[in-house]
């Protein structure tokens, strides 16, 4: 996949994808067909397209083709502080990729006070398409102090950065606060969400809420029925804090009150997050998380939540049909986020590609609390594409047979080391 002369009228594609079975919940697409890329760009979706009228063919035959997958939460912000931090950051293009994710949103390590950095350091220089829900708290995760003084959350500041960057900063991020303090004059019960929600209402985007109930001043209730908006999204809606479920085990009626508002629950799995006690119950009665995510950073991802691949495999194991992972990681986060052109395969938008393996066997897979289910199924991926560029083939999948390399394959330049 390295540069290459434009497509002539006789080669228009740069790159067949061949033989697959493509799902593409965004185009009700989901059957065997090829995939044409030129210039970066996704040029068709069609039976049978000729392998002559490519470049370069590769053949996925009995391999699942999807969109890049979009985990909508992440920790990806390279930081460097004196101050002590919530989360480290993860490399997005030494771990992500691998899991066929191609687009992420950091969920708030980043403030107004580091974003220009953040995206100068991390965001402009990365391959994976990394957007941002902007911290409301001026420090962000990069300062655990900053996330408990509400005079650091300043609505008119942290909007006027959403306008600036409309394209990458896609919503206002409300975390961490005053989860267990006596509350006082400056430190009350709605502080942070209510400034995140100003902030947002000024520069028109959805807030993304990571929450921890109290009561009796802030229930869970109030925020999903009272506070959020339609359109803004509870993260981490699996937690052990929240009351997800009746005593007998059914799924709490104020949680299909808020969907039926327009609220959205991101799954936000992390290293303290997920239990299966409140997840299984709820997809089982009806109620499955809007979209599925990972809340990676360096302190979770050799724990239970591993990657977005992991996540999507256990959902696949409880139950979920393969098209509904796919469609709430592709599809879902991109309209949530109000990037319609993500997620999706159409004709003309950028060439992000995932290509997956699903295997069938006896898998384990383990939540926060040290639990496990072992189910049937297993995404592994083969390939992925960044704009039509191949940024992960470990198995060759885009390679000729070593006997077959072209002839810089079997030249050495001089003074190579």
């Amino acid at each position: 996949m390295s540069d290459s002369p434009a497509p002539t009228t006789e080669t228009p594609y740069d790159l067949v994808l061949k033989g697959g079975h493509v799902l593409d919940p965004a185009n009700h697409l989901n059957s065997p067909l090829d995939v044409a890329i030129a210039g970066g760009k996704i040029a068709a979706v069609a039976p049978a397209i000729p392998a002559a009228q490519a470049k370069q063919t590769i053949d996925v035959s009995g391999l699942l083709v999807t969109p890049g997958i979009l985990d909508i939460h992440t920790h990806v912000y390279l930081f460097r502080t004196s101050a002590k931090s919530y989360v480290e950051g993860v490399h997005a293009d030494a771990h992500l990729f691998s899991a066929g994710v191609t687009t992420t949103v950091d969920a708030g390590t980043a403030g107004w006070k580091h974003f220009l950095d953040f995206k100068e350091s991390t965001i402009d220089r990365a391959k994976v398409r990394i957007l941002a829900f902007l911290n409301i708290a001026c420090g962000g995760m990069t300062d655990d102090i900053s996330e408990q003084t509400p005079g650091d959350m300043q609505p008119k500041i942290v909007a006027s950065l959403a306008q600036a960057f409309p394209q990458i900063i896609v919503g206002i991020k409300t975390a961490h606060y005053w989860t267990s303090l006596p509350w006082d004059d400056v430190h009350t019960p709605w502080a942070s969400v209510d400034r995140a929600l100003e902030a947002a209402a000024l520069c028109g985007k959805p807030i993304m809420v990571d929450f921890w109930p109290r009561l009796p001043e802030r229930p869970y209730p109030d925020l999903i029925l009272k506070k959020l908006r339609p359109g803004d999204i509870h993260t981490h809606v699996f937690a052990q804090q929240f009351p997800i479920l009746t005593p007998d085990g059914k799924v709490q009626e104020h949680l299909f009150a808020a969907r039926q508002r327009g609220v959205r629950f991101d799954l936000g799995h992390g290293a303290g997050s997920f239990w299966f006690r409140n997840a299984v119950p709820a997809l089982r009665g009806g109620f499955p998380p809007d979209t599925l995510s990972t809340d990676l950073h360096m302190g979770n991802i050799n724990g239970p939540v591993a990657s977005m691949l992991n996540t999507m495999s256990k959902y696949l194991s409880m139950g979920m049909s393969l098209e509904e992972v796919i469609e709430r990681s592709t599809t879902l986060p991109a309209q949530l986020i109000g990037r319609p052109d993500l997620g999706t395969l159409s004709v003309g938008s950028e060439a992000d590609v995932a290509v997956f393996e699903q295997r069938q066997g006896q898998f384990g897979y383990a939540d926060c609390g040290r639990a496990k289910i072992v189910g049937p199924h297993k995404l592994e991926c083969r390939l992925t594409l960044r704009a039509g560029q191949v940024v992960y083939d470990p198995a060759g999948f885009s390679m000729p047979l070593w006997e077959q390399a072209p002839a810089p394959y079997w030249y050495t330049p001089p003074g190579t080391y």
